[in-house]
């Protein structure tokens, strides 16, 4: 009971005060993306504010549960992400073109959101009784990691989604990284990928990923058409100047110039209304929590948490730089949130529950000294 006690007092306030102040910027600037002036305020600013509700409940849930509960489960949590991208084979909604979302008792989820949390957990299991740690990863030991990715990337890549699957694949292949693995295997792979890029563009992908990538080198040739996102994008991320339009006053958000102003492209809204300084903040308290996130890893002396935490920060990472990187034309549009700040109910709740679980890790650090 002592104990108990002990860690419910030991919130990790940095890292709680740092998600909560993403979680008010996200609701502003959803307030301002989506503002309806017959209405006098945003539907979706609403609907965020319910699905945060539902994840800073999972926050403090994961924070609670013990990472040695987490571990001994890892592998039926990750079970079950793959069963519920199964599922969507069967039995999802389609929206948009693709079949990514399941519907369970009146309530939308998107599983690859959830499945990103089951990935980090079943490496952090695989990683922490696994032998090649020591001597580093060779191609053979590579075969089980590998195939903990692969399973929820071609389940991902089939609904369609891309993005999503690669991003599940950078935030296993970074933990594998630091996991380490031999420089040979290494080059070996990066060769093996480089023979690869070539039946992938004309085999692998579909036309609208093809059109991307080529949208992405030359928006300028359509931009009226596939081009039009990225360069509306642009337009209202440098018309924001040094500290931006002011709230509500966005002209290429209020007059929905920029599409998905309120999902892929959040950021321009904020970069439009409050310029390089409001952006600078958001980049800052991003790099924050991620320093946050490794501090608290580093500070294990037990593998599964420490590795738990670096895949959060993985996944935090991945997210900010490849979104901000499509907002500003430096990567191409793919259909990845801004955590805590994209409009989405899944992402919003997946993400606080990751982040209560390196809070739950950060809590009982003294249980691992």
């Amino acid at each position: 009971m002592f104990k108990s006690k002990r860690i419910a007092l030991s919130i990790d306030w940095p890292l709680t005060l740092t998600v909560l102040a993403l979680c008010t910027v996200g609701l502003g600037a959803l307030y301002s993306a989506g503002f309806n002036e017959q209405l006098g305020y945003s539907a979706q600013m609403k609907r965020q504010a319910m699905s945060m509700g539902v994840g800073l409940l999972c926050f403090l849930i994961c924070m609670l549960i013990k990472p040695e509960i987490w571990k001994r489960n890892a592998y039926l949590v990750y079970l079950l992400g793959c069963g519920l991208l199964t599922a969507i084979l069967f039995s999802g909604v389609v929206a948009g073109g693709a079949r990514r979302w399941l519907e369970i008792g009146g309530f939308r989820m998107q599983p690859s959101e959830f499945m990103k949390v089951a990935l980090i957990v079943a490496l952090a299991r695989l990683f922490s009784s696994s032998t090649s740690l020591e001597k580093g990863y060779q191609i053979l030991s590579l075969i089980k990691p590998c195939l903990l990715m692969g399973v929820p990337f071609v389940l991902i890549v089939v609904e369609p989604d891309l993005g999503t699957g690669l991003c599940h694949l950078l935030i296993g292949g970074s933990m594998l990284m630091l996991a380490g693995v031999r420089k040979r295997t290494v080059l070996t792979l990066g060769l093996l990928g480089m023979c690869l890029a070539v039946p992938a563009w004309f085999f692998g992908l579909k036309d609208y990923q093809k059109q991307r990538i080529l949208t992405f080198m030359s928006p300028e040739d359509d931009p009226l058409g596939s081009g039009y996102h990225a360069i509306q994008s642009k337009i209202a991320v440098g018309s924001g100047s040094l500290t931006g339009k002011g709230f509500l006053q966005g002209t290429q958000t209020q007059l929905r110039f920029l599409p998905e102003q309120t999902t892929d492209f959040i950021f321009s809204v904020l970069a439009e209304e409050w310029g390089f300084v409001g952006s600078a903040v958001v980049i800052f308290l991003y790099g924050f929590l991620i320093l946050r996130l490794l501090t608290i890893s580093a500070r294990c002396s037990e593998i599964f948490p420490a590795f738990v935490v670096i895949g959060v920060a993985a996944m935090i990472f991945w997210h900010v730089i490849v979104n901000v990187g499509m907002v500003v034309g430096v990567l191409p549009v793919v259909g990845l949130t801004l955590p805590l700040l994209s409009f989405g109910g899944s992402s919003v709740v997946a993400v606080l529950g990751a982040l209560g679980l390196a809070a739950g890790v950060s809590s009982r650090r003294f249980l691992f000294h």
